[in-house]
């Protein structure tokens, strides 16, 4: 059957929306009809007398004011206009988002006049009446939040539609036949809206890249970075510009920094690392006390402010790590070579010093520029074996030289130390109210081309936590430095927990029978750490991980220091990592700047900077979220005959999700699938109970579900309900 052909043009009967759209976009300024009808292009009788009707209607309702006969006005300094975020559902319905109302606006799909998810817009809220939701209808999108959309596009005679995975994008884009490019019928593209017509349907757009064939492997890595806007490459200019930086060690440039090349100093970094951006170094000193330097790639040294090199960095703002590949914020021969902190290599570092006491005191403080030779890197795993064993030889398994070799008794002597320095500060943290969020970790063995063979988990252990502590004491030594001068600065902030979000929380896992203590925010951090102790190694832990760390505000980069809510620091900031953090470049900068007598920056300056490196940083962890969410999908492709033992780990009304314990890959049960009894959603329960035998499915139960329907495009998992866990 031949597929229906769309017109992107409707009818139009109703005017009220647009007549209150014209008079609000000119508050000042009074309309008759027939200037009203010229704005919206329409000379028929009909259209004019429905437009003269729907005025009267407009100024019955006390909507716009008739100042002259047949003159009307949108209504004076209304209190009803509000501008705000659209945050679709999908279900093609909306929330207005605005901070002058405590609960979001419902806003119904025929309100939403062309509005799109995050779009600004101004609103006519009305139904404010107390007992009543208010609801809004959308008057004016002041500033769309992207333009640009990935789809596949479906090619008829002489035009196209193009049409997203995204649930909350409501509405296809119209291309015109001119606009389709090198498009193919059935191809994944990125388009960008050019203009939605006042009497379409559906915006126009046009084509601006083909990515592929849809369930292609790159085809959908690419499509995941074009939909968060996020780019593939390195522009060839920039790459030029990186290619012509002087990036020798010159002794002019050793003269100016303090040398600690003869000081012990190794690398503690993951085995498939490339870019090595901080360093350890480690001496005894004669008073017994310690000096621990760490040493942070000296990135703002090669990365001068205004040149285009610096431009990209900026808005790129971070590095975004997906599950096959790195997409880096500054070209390689920065990243991997010249701010590399490799080992037997001279670097130039940017550096925190420390005297510190046996007991982790910090006695004595030194910021500044240097310069290194890194002695030894070694892999998580290498630096774990000799904190467990305390023994010098590293074996042929865990090497990452694939061979056996042995370690200098000076440098686990010193990973011993510092290990033992780094639990005093971590103990110190905790009992200070810092909440432990020792979330699992879904990693998957790649092959050559980029195909799951298997999945493990990533835990942190010891030899994490020491590079953690130290890197979190630079952090937060630096932040205290430049805070405490009052000077403008970039720090890492994280407000206290929504408590909404809590109690939810605490309705969820009191089924569990666990329970939160709200009484005061240290409470709430002592119980939180209880929490995820108590759960540690049991079936609930990632869930119960999960709604804990989303319970939580989200950390941000401000010039505003309200202190660290998670780590229970009063100054922090990100110092540590500027090859895949811009915002750790602007705090080498500013340091240096202040260490070298400045004044205080711009505060509003910075801020735009920082709101700029928040909203990247969001965008990255949604991309690197859908890209494990993408592999979960392909590897759990090649076991569609397999059972596996699964945990409910959420109950809606239209089925069950269940997360693979083997493996983390979460799917759906839809209700009509579960086959032994009818079965209903309870919201008190929050559960799923049989109608015949009053039989419950809930959060935490054992269920054994085989792959139903694997989508790599929408990047989800249906399961078949098999049976019930013994």
């Amino acid at each position: 059957m031949s597929k229906k052909i769309r017109k992107p043009i409707k009818k139009e009967k109703d005017f009220s929306s647009k007549i209150v759209k014209i008079l609000s976009q000119s508050a000042n300024k009074p309309f008759n009809y027939k200037q009203i009808a010229a704005k919206l292009e329409l000379d028929d009788t009909n259209s004019r007398n429905q437009i003269i009707k729907d005025l009267k209607i407009l100024a019955a309702q006390k909507k716009i004011i008739e100042t002259e006969p047949g003159k009307y006005l949108i209504k004076a300094i209304s209190q009803d206009y509000y501008e705000g975020t659209i945050d679709m559902t999908s279900r093609k319905t909306a929330y207005f988002i605005c901070p002058d109302f405590a609960e979001d606006v419902f806003i119904p799909t025929n309100n939403l006049n062309r509005a799109l998810d995050k779009d600004k817009v101004k609103v006519y809220v009305y139904n404010r009446r107390k007992g009543k939701r208010p609801e809004g209808e959308v008057i004016e999108v002041l500033e769309r939040d992207k333009t640009e959309f990935v789809g596949v596009i479906d090619i008829q005679a002489n035009f196209a539609f193009v049409s997203t995975a995204n649930p909350k994008m409501y509405t296809d884009i119209f291309i015109p036949k001119d606009k389709m490019g090198e498009a193919e019928n059935g191809d994944v593209v990125l388009v960008k809206i050019e203009d939605w017509p006042k009497r379409a349907d559906s915006p126009f757009g046009s084509v601006i890249r083909v990515l592929g064939k849809p369930g292609e492997h790159n085809t959908e890595i690419h499509a995941i970075l074009a939909e968060y806007g996020l780019p593939a490459d390195f522009p060839v200019e920039v790459e030029v510009f990186a290619q012509k930086l002087d990036t020798s060690i010159q002794e002019s440039e050793i003269a100016k920094r303090r040398d600690m090349r003869d000081t012990l100093t190794f690398t503690i970094d993951p085995k498939d690392a490339k870019d090595f951006d901080d360093a350890l170094s480690f001496k005894k000193l004669e008073n017994g006390n310690f000096e621990i330097g760490i040493h942070i790639a000296d990135v703002s040294y090669y990365l001068e402010e205004g040149t285009i090199l610096d431009d990209e960095a900026y808005q790129r703002a971070t590095s975004v790590y997906l599950v096959d590949r790195v997409v880096p914020m500054l070209p390689e021969v920065l990243s991997n070579f010249a701010c590399s902190l490799r080992p037997n290599e001279e670097k130039y570092t940017f550096s925190a010093v420390f005297e510190v006491s046996p007991t982790s005191q910090v006695i004595n403080q030194w910021f500044g520029r240097t310069v290194i030779y890194s002695d030894q890197r070694f892999a998580y795993e290498e630096a774990q074996y000799i904190i467990e064993t305390k023994d010098n030889t590293i074996p042929v398994d865990i090497s990452i030289t694939g061979e056996s070799y042995v370690v200098s008794d000076e440098i686990v002597e010193a990973t011993l130390k510092l290990d033992e320095l780094a639990k005093i500060l971590r103990k110190k943290r905790m009992q200070n109210g810092a909440i432990s969020f020792d979330k699992v970790e879904v990693k998957f063995n790649l092959d050559a081309e980029g195909e799951p063979e298997g999945v493990y988990f990533k835990i942190s252990k010891d030899a994490n936590h020491l590079i953690e502590e130290f890197m979190l004491l630079a952090n937060r030594k630096v932040a205290e430095y430049i805070g405490k001068q009052k000077k403008t600065f970039v720090y890492r902030i994280h407000d206290e927990p929504n408590e909404d979000k809590l109690i939810a929380m605490a309705t969820v896992i009191a089924k569990f029978g666990y329970k939160i203590d709200f009484r005061n925010k240290g409470d709430i951090s002592k119980s939180l750490n209880a929490l995820m102790e108590e759960v540690n190694g049991k079936k609930e832990q990632n869930l119960i991980d999960t709604l804990a760390i989303r319970s939580m505000s989200k950390a941000k980069y401000s010039t505003d220091n309200i202190g660290h809510y998670g780590l229970a620091f009063d100054y922090y900031s990100h110092f540590t990592s500027p090859i895949r953090r811009y915002p750790d470049v602007m705090v080498h900068r500013l340091l240096q700047y202040y260490l070298d007598g400045g004044a205080s920056v711009d505060e509003e300056t910075y801020e735009t900077k920082c709101l700029h490196c928040s909203n990247m940083e969001s965008l990255a962890t949604n991309a690197e979220r859908d890209s494990i969410k993408y592999m979960q999908v392909k590897y759990m492709q090649d076991h569609q005959d397999e059972e596996f033992l699964g945990v409910i780990s959420g109950v809606t009304e239209w089925g069950i999700y269940v997360e693979i314990v083997s493996n983390k890959c979460e799917g759906m049960v839809r209700i009509r699938e579960i086959k032994d009894d009818y079965y209903t959603f309870d919201e008190k329960q929050y559960a799923l109970v049989g109608a015949t035998s009053n039989s419950i499915l809930q959060l935490g139960d054992e269920i054994y579900v085989k792959v139903k329907n694997a989508d790599l495009v929408k990047k989800q998992l249906d399961f078949h309900f098999l049976r019930r866990a013994e």
